[in-house]
């Protein structure tokens, strides 16, 4: 039982991504059917309705004010699904509020389920998302009202965030969708990353228009641009970036080979220093590929976790297959295979030539691919 008194914060067990809160008979009744249908979500309601099943389903239950309760939930889930009128709700979290980066997404749905409605956070805090899906199992009307989703058009905050895209920047957002939902001349760069980022059954709106580089998108002198490339822009380019937002696709695909035992910080330094040669974004890096006989190399396991690439082998006999350039019978001495780097690579990124074939440097050898998308 959570006792809620006033300045003291209370003591909650997250499992969860996401909390469900009632207050009411008919919300409860709504919030435990809701729940059955989220597995990833914890309950709270109040003591007075108590069944005798919470402590077997997890359900946690309070007594006192709720708006005592949200100062502990707040930090804890990405989201609030909360059973409550809108304007109690909005009264309960406005001294919580930090920023749309930060806070978690609010649903709030009425207490006949009739209405689920997204509060805050409806980007980047997922909220839309979560209200769709929240209306979908209570069979009730989703209503969201940020400006792009009404308008069918891009989200430039969630643009290629379902790819694993991150911006360079935020500080262009607000005045990029502004010009997106007011329908100026938008320019959209894509150089590189996936290209079914239109969300829509419907033609991209008409103040939308896609160039194929950085220079015909300034010839064309957009209000605003939405740039998508693992490339560090040249000093000319920049001028897109006056209002754009340039975003980083992950589709760097680092094949790596190293002598047993190099440290992490020798394989960080490289790989840095030869993107910044080739001007490619670290940010743009999607994985590191080698031979499966590095599999448990702590240097390379190290630097794929500081960054949160994906880590890739592969065997001898699967590397040999891969065309290469220059087969090294010293290394297939050593490990079985005519070369790892280059072939690790290419069978990663399915790219049939590489930006860097191959550079050795110190204890490490490294190639570059740029996945290529159609």
């Amino acid at each position: 039982m959570i006792k809620l008194s006033e300045g003291i914060m209370p003591s909650i067990e997250q499992r969860g991504d996401y909390a469900i809160i009632a207050i009411t008979k008919h919300g409860v009744e709504m919030a435990r059917k809701l729940q059955s249908s989220f597995s990833h979500s914890d309950l709270y309601y109040m003591s007075k309705f108590e069944r005798g099943d919470e402590a077997a389903r997890g359900i946690q239950m309070f007594e006192g004010s709720v708006r005592m309760l949200f100062p502990a939930l707040f930090p804890a889930y990405k989201g609030l699904i909360i059973i409550i009128s809108l304007g109690a709700v909005i009264r309960m979290i406005a001294p919580l509020l930090e920023d749309k980066k930060k806070d978690p997404g609010i649903v709030v749905i009425d207490d006949k389920g009739e209405n689920v409605i997204s509060v805050l956070s409806g980007h980047l805090g997922g909220a839309n998302e979560l209200t769709r899906e929240v209306a979908a199992a209570l069979n009730a009307r989703a209503v969201i009202t940020t400006a792009s989703d009404v308008q069918g058009t891009i989200a430039v905050d969630l643009f290629g965030r379902r790819f694993g895209w991150v911006w360079e920047s935020a500080d262009k957002l607000t005045p990029v969708s502004a010009s997106v939902v007011n329908e100026e001349p938008v320019a959209v760069v894509q150089e590189s990353g996936e290209t079914g980022w239109w969300l829509y059954n419907t033609p991209l709106p008409e103040n939308i228009r896609v160039y194929a580089t950085v220079a015909e998108a300034i010839a064309a002198q957009p209000k605003a641009a939405l740039v998508v490339t693992h490339r560090v822009l040249s000093t000319d380019e920049e001028e897109i970036l006056t209002n754009g937002v340039l975003y980083r696709p992950k589709v760097l695909a680092l094949g790596v080979g190293c002598n047993r035992g190099t440290s992490a910080e020798e394989i960080e330094a490289v790989i840095v220093e030869t993107l910044a040669e080739l001007q490619f974004s670290l940010r743009s890096v999607k994985a590191i590929c080698t031979i499966d006989l590095k599999k448990d190399e702590e240097g390379l396991l190290a630097v794929v976790q500081k960054y949160g690439w994906a880590f890739e082998t592969y065997t001898p006999e699967q590397l040999n297959e891969v065309s290469i350039e220059n087969p090294s019978d010293t290394v297939y001495k050593f490990t079985g295979a005519y070369a790892v780097s280059e072939p690790a690579a290419k069978l990663y990124s399915g790219a049939s030539t590489l930006a860097l074939v191959k550079k050795k440097s110190g204890n490490v050898t490294i190639s570059v691919a740029v996945i290529p998308f159609i």
